[in-house]
C-alpha cells in the first residue's frame, strides 16, 4: 500500500473536478495503488521538487512599469534534466503549472526519454503586449529563474502563447549571462539557431500515430473513419492534416471562435489557407457552423481534443459518441469523466502518450545541440515514429497485463519507471 491517509488528496466527490493538480493526483493515486508502490517512494513522487514564484517588473511602451507574476516548477529530475514548456496566459496558476510539470514527468517516462518534468508560466495577456514588451518580459523572467536553467538541469520549450521567438530570447538571455552561446538550454528554437527539423509538426504527428495504432488495435480501417478535431492551433491543425493524408475523413474542426462540421469531409488545406488569411476559423465556408461543445458530441469514430484542459467532464462524457479519443491537449478529460468513458467502451489514448511527440522531438533537438550535428527531417520523423510505436505498444501491453485502461496503464508504466530510478539512486539525506 502507499501513503498515509493524511497525505492522500481528497476524493473526487469532495474535490473540484477541474483542479488540474487534483485530477493528476487522483490518477497517480490509482496507479500507485495498483503498483503497490512503496509508501516512502509515494511520498517523494507526489510532491514537486521545486516551486518558484517570481515577480517580473517590465517597463511598458508607454513608460509605465507593470509587475507580472511568473512560475517555474520542477516536479521530478531523477531521470534527467527537467523538461517542460512555458506558457503566457491570464489563467496561469501555480496549481496548473505544478500539474503540468507532473504530467511532463510521466510523459517523459512513458516514452522513456532521459528527462524529468517541469513547467513554467507567466500571468499575462500576450496579445495585448507589443513585441518589445514581450521581449522584455521574457528576458526578465529568464533572468529571474536562471539559477535553475541549463542543459543539465532545466530545459524549457514553447507552450500556450509562446513560440520560437520566445525561445530565442530565452536562449540569448541565458547565453549572455553565461558568456557563451548555449543552444541546448531550450528547445523549440528557430532552425537557424539550433532548432530541430520536424519539431513544429511533432506533437500533431504523434497524435496521428496514436490514432493509427488505436484503430489498428480495434480492427478499424483508416479509410473513411470519421474524425473531429477540437482545436486548430499547431497541434490540432497538424494532426488533422496528417490524419487526412492517412485516409481518414476529418468532418469537424474548431478553434476558440467556434467550429465547422461537414459530414462529407473538410479539406484541411483550405481550412489552413483560411486561417492563414483570417487568423481564425470563424466564417470558413467549408461546412456548417457548430460550437466547440457540439463538436465533442458528434457522431464520429475518432475525437481529438487538442485545445484546452477540462473539456470532457462528468457533465458531457456520457454524450461522447466517438469510439476513440486521442488527447492532443494536456488534461482535456477530467478524472471524473474517466469512468464514464470506460463504461461506455471508449478507447482513450491519454495525453501523456498521445501528445508525447512534442517532447520526444524536443529531446532529439537537445541531443542534436549537444552533438553539434543535425539530422534531416526524414530521420527525425522516422525516429519519432519508432518511439511512438514502441511506447504505444508498451502501454497497451501494460493495460492487457494488468487489466486496466490505457490511461491507468500509462500512469502505472511511467510511475514504475520513475520509482525504479529512485530505488536505484536511493535518498540523499
Amino acid at each position: 500500500m502507499h501513503a498515509p491517509t493524511q497525505d492522500a488528496p481528497s476524493t473526487l466527490e469532495n474535490s473540484d473536478e477541474e483542479n488540474p493538480f487534483e485530477a493528476m493526483m487522483q490518477r497517480f493515486d490509482m496507479a500507485a495503488e495498483l503498483l503497490h508502490l512503496d509508501p516512502n517512494l509515494y511520498k517523494i513522487l507526489r510532491h514537486p521538487e521545486k516551486q518558484i514564484t517570481v515577480s517580473i517588473p517590465v517597463m511598458m511602451d508607454n513608460g509605465d512599469l507593470e509587475v507580472f507574476t511568473g512560475y517555474r516548477v520542477l516536479y521530478n529530475t531523477s531521470r534527467g534534466p527537467a523538461k517542460g514548456g512555458i506558457r503566457y496566459d491570464l489563467q496561469v496558476t501555480l496549481d496548473e503549472v505544478t500539474a503540468l510539470a507532473a504530467w511532463m514527468t510521466w510523459k517523459c517516462a512513458v516514452v522513456d526519454i532521459p528527462f524529468g518534468g517541469a513547467k513554467g508560466g507567466v500571468i499575462c495577456d500576450p496579445f495585448k503586449l507589443s513585441k518589445g514588451e514581450l521581449e522584455r518580459l521574457t528576458r526578465r523572467y529568464t533572468a529571474s529563474i536562471i539559477e535553475t536553467l541549463g542543459p543539465e538541469s532545466d530545459v524549457p520549450a514553447p507552450d500556450v502563447n509562446t513560440n520560437e521567438q520566445v525561445m530565442a530570447w530565452i536562449m540569448d538571455t541565458y547565453s549572455m549571462h553565461h558568456r557563451h552561446t548555449t543552444t541546448a538550454v531550450v528547445t523549440g528554437k528557430p532552425i537557424a539557431i539550433g532548432g530541430s527539423r520536424g519539431r513544429r509538426e511533432a506533437t500533431g504527428r504523434g497524435v496521428m500515430i496514436s490514432v493509427r495504432e488505436a484503430l489498428r488495435e480495434l480492427g478499424m480501417p483508416l479509410h473513411g473513419t470519421r474524425v473531429a478535431v477540437q482545436g486548430f492551433g499547431n497541434v490540432g491543425s497538424v494532426a488533422a492534416r496528417l490524419l487526412e493524408r492517412e485516409g481518414l475523413t476529418v468532418v469537424a474542426i474548431s478553434d476558440k471562435t467556434g467550429g465547422v462540421y461537414n459530414p462529407h469531409g473538410i479539406y484541411i488545406d483550405e481550412a489552413l489557407g483560411w486561417v492563414a488569411e483570417h487568423r481564425f476559423l470563424e466564417g470558413f465556408p467549408g461546412g456548417e457552423p457548430i460550437t466547440n461543445e457540439e463538436l465533442l458530441e458528434l457522431d464520429v469514430d475518432v475525437l481529438v481534443p487538442a485545445a484546452l484542459e477540462n473539456v470532457i467532464t462528468r457533465k458531457n462524457a456520457g454524450n461522447i459518441r466517438a469510439r476513440v479519443i486521442a488527447e492532443g491537449a494536456n488534461g482535456p478529460t477530467t478524472a471524473g469523466a474517466d469512468a464514464i468513458l470506460e463504461e461506455n467502451g471508449v478507447f482513450v489514448v491519454p495525453d501523456i502518450l498521445a501528445n508525447a511527440g512534442g517532447v520526444t522531438v524536443s529531446y532529439f533537438e537537445w541531443v542534436q545541440n549537444r552533438e553539434g550535428y543535425y539530422w534531416t527531417e526524414e530521420v527525425v520523423n522516422q525516429r519519432l515514429h519508432d518511439v511512438m510505436i514502441r511506447s504505444f505498444a508498451d502501454v497497451l501491453q501494460y493495460a492487457k497485463t494488468h487489466g486496466v485502461n490505457m490511461r491507468t496503464a500509462a500512469y502505472m508504466l511511467s510511475i514504475d519507471r520513475v520509482a525504479a530510478v529512485h530505488r536505484l539512486r536511493g535518498v540523499y539525506a
